[in-house]
């Protein structure tokens, strides 16, 4: 092309791409399901972090008498010039009482809780600096020892799926032989189908995307729900130091692909869909609770209105 006919608009993405870095990123992602599924190790191997240092465990009859909590834990991660502050929710106590009937209102209530803060303060006087809590993705984590979705999975999804994007999670997949691994996801994806659960829906690709991409999209999408395993230890493994867990048979190794999902969960969430995990919970889990307030505001609006004019009469 001759320079006469450059106009210069060209250059916009490494303007956008600049600005974006300068600000930083942020992402909030919950994490739900009962004790002992590996949710903190997992979380800690996602992004190479302790967060749970200070966590005090508590005795399994400390564990029956707690009521669902919601904790936030945030640390600032900085990788080749690229800051990512990351909010992780836990909800301790879910799923552990002998009664769990409605134990997830209050995992419900917080994610309302940040959409109304965010609306608040979208709407107030002052918008430069809003801070961004939003929850962008919920890890929802099965257990392997069922025979698939208990009542209670069933019920969180079901209350849940319309405030957040959720993505299921297979805990603890070296508990289970590769076959029963397939057999799992198989009837668990069955059975979201059938309750009607509307989990975290991958984008289609688009035409001009490279076929590797395609090739790894369709492989994430299959994936569902990615069978896992979290180690924060290295272990030696044929003359090399790998991150996972020595058993009396073998090593399970946390980053081999023929192990677990563990890198296509990764990849998913950090490398690929983060931004459309925004994207969703901003367009479309925001934008319905947004439609909602002022749906209500105006009746009542409307209805005070009514009332002046039936009292002036």
């Amino acid at each position: 092309m001759d320079d006469k006919e450059y106009v210069g608009f060209a250059t916009l993405p490494n303007q956008v791409h600049r600005k974006s870095v300068k600000k930083g990123f942020d992402f909030t992602l919950m994490v739900a399901g009962e004790s002992g599924l590996g949710k903190s190790t997992l979380v800690n191997s996602l992004f190479l972090t302790d967060l749970y240092r200070d966590r005090k465990l508590l005795s399994a009859e400390e564990r029956i008498m707690q009521t669902v909590e919601i904790t936030k834990h945030a640390v600032d991660i900085e990788e080749k010039g690229v800051k990512l502050r990351l909010t992780i929710v836990d909800t301790p106590g879910f799923g552990d009482a002998v009664n769990n009937t409605e134990c997830w209102k209050p995992v419900a209530e917080y994610i309302d809780q940040q959409f109304e803060q965010y609306f608040r303060d979208e709407s107030g006087l002052n918008r430069k600096n809003i801070q961004d809590n939003r929850v962008h993705c919920c890890l929802y984590f099965i257990s392997p020892f069922g025979h698939g979705l208990r009542p209670l999975d069933v019920e969180f999804m079901r209350a849940l799926h319309q405030r957040v994007n959720i993505v299921p999670i297979l805990a603890k997949a070296d508990t289970l032989t590769p076959p029963e691994v397939e057999r799992k996801k198989r009837k668990i994806r069955e059975e979201i189908e059938h309750f009607g659960i509307k989990v975290y829906q991958f984008p289609d690709c688009d035409s001009d995307e490279d076929e590797d991409f395609k090739l790894q999209d369709q492989a994430l999408k299959e994936s569902i729900p990615f069978a896992v395993i979290g180690s924060n230890t290295v272990v030696e493994a044929r003359g090399r130091r790998v991150r996972g867990r020595l058993y009396p048979w073998g090593i399970v190794e946390v980053e081999n692909p023929g192990h677990c999902d563990f890198v296509k969960l990764r990849t998913m969430l950090v490398r690929t869909h983060m931004q459309d995990l925004k994207d969703v919970t901003r367009e479309t889990h925001y934008e319905n609770y947004r439609a909602q307030c002022i749906q209500s505001m105006t009746r009542l609006v409307v209805k005070e209105r009514n009332r002046k004019d039936r009292s002036r009469n």
